[in-house]
C-alpha cells in the first residue's frame, strides 16, 4: 500500500494551496482529485478575487497553475475519487477506485456540488438544454433565448457571460434582488438583453426531447416562460457525504 504523510482529497484552490505549503515543509503529499486541477473553478470563465491576480484570470488558467506550483514544491497527483476513509491503527487508510493509500493525516477539501432544483422535468432534459457550466456551452444558445435560475454569484456571474451569446437571458430568483455581491449585480444590471424574474420559482421544466422552456410560481400565479436553455444555479451542497459515517455533519 503506498504510504505518504499528507494526503489531501480535492484539487480546487484550498487543496492545491495546502498541497504546495505542506510539500515546501518537506511534507510526503499525495492530492486526489476527480475532475482536474481546479475542480470546480475550471468552468469559472472570470475570477476578480483571487490574491496575486490583481487584472484577474480564467478558472480553467488558474487551476494548472496552481498544481504546477504544488508539483514544483514536490506534492504528487493522482486522478480519482475516494470512496470511503477507515483508520488502521495510527493511520488513515483512503479506499478508491483505484488503489488504497496510507497517510499520517488526511485533509478534506472536497469543495461542494451544485444542487439541483427537484422539478418535474430536470432529471429528464439534463444535457438536453439544461446545463451548468455558461462557460462550457454558453456559445451553443447563440442568438437564442436562455433562462438562469439563482440569485447568488454564480447566477448573476453566469448570466452576464450567457449575455455575450443570447439573444435574451431570463435571470430568476426567489427573492426580491438578488444576493450576489454588488458589483456582480451591477454588471447584469447594465446589460439590455438581461432580464429579472424576482420573487419567482421554477416549478417545472418543460420539453420532450429538448427544453422548450419553464413553468415559473409567482405571487401573481403561474406563468410559462419559452427558452431553448436553461442555466442551474440554485446554490451548492457539501461534498462529504463519504465521511458521514466518520463525522457529524451539519446543514
Amino acid at each position: 500500500m503506498r504510504e505518504v504523510d499528507v494526503l489531501i482529497i480535492g484539487a480546487g484552490v484550498a487543496g492545491l494551496t495546502a498541497a504546495a505549503e505542506a510539500a515546501h515543509l518537506g511534507l510526503r503529499v499525495l492530492v486526489f482529485e476527480r475532475l482536474g486541477a481546479g475542480g470546480q473553478v475550471l468552468t469559472v470563465e472570470r475570477i476578480d478575487n483571487m490574491p496575486g491576480f490583481a487584472p484577474g484570470t480564467a478558472g480553467y488558467e488558474l487551476g494548472p497553475e496552481l498544481q504546477q506550483r504544488a508539483e514544483a514544491a514536490g506534492a504528487e497527483f493522482m486522478l480519482g475519487t475516494v470512496q470511503r476513509l477507515s483508520r488502521d491503527a495510527e493511520r488513515w487508510v483512503a479506499h478508491t477506485d483505484a488503489e488504497s493509500v496510507s497517510a499520517r493525516a488526511v485533509l478534506l477539501a472536497t469543495g461542494s456540488r451544485r444542487r439541483s432544483l427537484g422539478v418535474p422535468g430536470e432529471e429528464r432534459l439534463r444535457g438536453k438544454g439544461i446545463s451548468q457550466c455558461a462557460s462550457c456551452d454558453g456559445p451553443l444558445f447563440r442568438g437564442q433565448q436562455v433562462i438562469v435560475v439563482g440569485g447568488g454569484d454564480s447566477a448573476c456571474g453566469e448570466a452576464a457571460l450567457l449575455a455575450a451569446h443570447a439573444q435574451r437571458v431570463s435571470l430568476v430568483f426567489p427573492g426580491e434582488k438578488p444576493h450576489a455581491m454588488p458589483s456582480l449585480v451591477e454588471r447584469a444590471a447594465r446589460l439590455a438583453n438581461i432580464v429579472w424574474f424576482s420573487g419567482a420559482r421554477v416549478a417545472e421544466i418543460t420539453g420532450d426531447s429538448r427544453v422548450t422552456g419553464v413553468v415559473l410560481q409567482e405571487s401573481a400565479g403561474v406563468r410559462v416562460l419559452p427558452a431553448d436553455g436553461v442555466f442551474v444555479y440554485a446554490g451548492l451542497q457539501a461534498d462529504t457525504a463519504f465521511v458521514a459515517d466518520l463525522l457529524q455533519l451539519d446543514g
